[in-house]
């Protein structure tokens, strides 16, 4: 098997309007990564459009969700012998300006480097639910795993060699950004966190309430829990 260095992934879902534009962007600004689209079940032109713009996708028969979009890029990756993973959202709000940072994390021997949304100065802003969600999942996750974490759902982020042959062959379920921050820090993995810019939606909206938002806090701090104490 011969081995490739950058592989970026983008995860897209009913995309057909940004995507295209954001495969274009990613291989000017960085011609030297090759680009996988996983089509998560999209009932729109999302996988057409990818492929027009010159990536490679790979398609789901149904949409199963975030986790499932990145187990698929990972396993992916790992068949084709790439050293290097970068995964992206496909709606454009993950700056590819950015990308360098993250690659130079891996390059320097980090197996799992998060592109973090408030570390350092950063004009981010969220509604108050949101940031008080995520200062409790970081001081969660930061306890568990011995890392400082300040952006545990950021799905900005990349992987080395020994990561993407860990999750290729076992991914979290339900909560991939989290979940795998612990499950990498129990692997005794290098993680790191480096600042990256996020850019506001180029279509639609975000589909959290502050019900859902609730919700979602409450069942990522159980699934943490019990990775905690699952064998490793």
């Amino acid at each position: 098997m011969d081995t490739r260095q950058g592989l970026i992934v983008l995860l897209a879902f009913n995309e057909e309007e940004c995507i295209g534009s954001t495969v274009a962007e990613l291989r000017e600004a960085l011609p030297e990564f090759d680009v996988l689209v996983v089509d998560d079940g999209s009932r729109d032109a999302t996988a057409q459009r990818a492929r027009d713009c010159g990536a490679r996708v790979l398609s789901h028969p149904f949409n199963l969700g975030v986790a499932a979009g990145e187990a698929s890029g990972l396993l992916f990756a790992s068949r084709n012998g790439y050293e290097h993973v970068i995964r992206m959202d496909g709606d454009g709000q993950h700056d590819p300006a950015s990308v360098p940072a993250l690659r130079e994390a891996l390059q320097s021997g980090v197996e799992l480097v998060i592109g973090s949304r408030f570390a350092g100065v950063t004009s981010f802003r969220s509604t108050w639910l949101r940031r008080f969600g995520n200062r409790f999942l970081a001081g969660l996750l930061s306890t568990l795993s011995h890392h400082r974490i300040t952006d545990p759902t950021s799905g900005f982020r990349g992987f080395g060699p020994q990561a993407i042959r860990f999750f290729a062959r076992v991914h979290p379920h339900d909560y991939p950004e989290p979940e795998s921050v612990l499950m990498a820090a129990r692997q005794g993995f290098a993680i790191a966190e480096v600042p990256v810019r996020m850019r506001p939606r180029l279509t639609g909206t975000s589909s959290l309430t502050p019900w859902k938002s609730a919700f979602y806090m409450a069942k990522v701090s159980f699934a943490l829990l019990m990775e905690r104490v699952r064998p490793v």
